[in-house]
């Protein structure tokens, strides 16, 4: 076997892996309870108004696709997991939004070059596992002088440590794998995107997070709704004092960044840019 056909097949692997943990628990539930404000944010920060041809890219349920479509935009949501459409076509019939749902690979877009007036990902794209294949597909299928928008957890900040708190626990990532929060760091974004853009507008902005009123509560949640923990959970299922570890260390994340009364900040980058004519 070739060492090309080999990568494929790893590859095709490791998506199915990606695809099936996204699937485990209740993300949608992360993004109506927890994280409602970050689409809508992202929306206007890309301008984006009736008559624009959208994608958003790893949209899961669509918490910036719907808003997306609600401004008049024609929108197509896409993600490696379309077991999350469901909730989302729920959720867009119930605010009056119409939009169509794909399935798709963030670094293997199936639309052609230059088809999207803004193109925008919203904490999804920063969880493909190869950086500048997914970072080339955004810029491919966006039009010359259209708008790219990605609002991403930074490593420094609440999720960002989260992932590093939850690292020692997890399986060693495949060759070539980077990690998501990568995604929050203004430059390593600017070295993905390079001179194909202009324009670029990058801030950090901080979410109040008010859902949780314990460090256990926030644990207990994320053990229960969201796919990346449910799936460190079950790579230790067999070993007790890790699971108990593991429980600690989140617990202590979690009261590590309590401003009082149960209150968080999860920092994030939002990052704008235009491609280059």
């Amino acid at each position: 076997m070739s060492e090309s056909t080999t990568a494929a097949i790893d590859d095709r692997a490791l998506k199915a892996k990606h695809r099936a943990m996204w699937a485990l628990g209740d993300y949608p539930s992360v993004a109506t309870e927890v994280i409602p404000t970050l689409g809508p944010i992202l929306v206007s920060a890309c301008e984006v108004g009736a008559g624009d041809r959208v994608l958003d890219v790893a949209a899961g349920s669509g918490n910036a696709a719907i808003p997306a479509a609600l401004t008049g935009a024609t929108v197509v949501a896409t993600d490696l997991t379309p077991e999350l459409f469901e909730t989302g076509r729920r959720d867009a019939a119930a605010a009056g939004a119409t939009l169509t749902w794909q399935e798709a690979d963030a670094e293997a877009l199936p639309f052609d070059d230059a088809s999207f007036d803004v193109v925008l990902s919203c904490v999804g794209v920063m969880f493909a596992p190869h950086h500048q294949a997914a970072a080339d597909e955004l810029v491919r299928v966006t039009r010359p002088g259209g708008r790219i928008g990605l609002l991403s957890w930074t490593p420094e900040g609440f999720i960002g440590r989260m992932f590093a708190t939850m690292k020692p626990y997890a399986p060693p990532p495949p060759p070539g794998a980077q990690p998501p929060p990568l995604w929050g760091d203004e430059q390593h974004v600017r070295s993905l995107l390079g001179d194909r853009v202009t324009d670029v507008q990058a801030h950090k902005e901080k979410l109040r997070v008010e859902c949780f009123g314990s460090g256990e509560e926030f644990r207990d949640f994320f053990k229960a709704a969201y796919g990346p923990t449910i799936a460190v959970y079950r790579a230790i299922a067999d070993e007790p004092d890790r699971v108990a570890a593991l429980d600690r260390d989140l617990a202590e994340l979690g009261r590590s960044f309590d401003q009082g009364g149960g209150a968080m900040e999860w920092e994030y980058l939002l990052l704008t840019a235009r491609r280059a004519g």
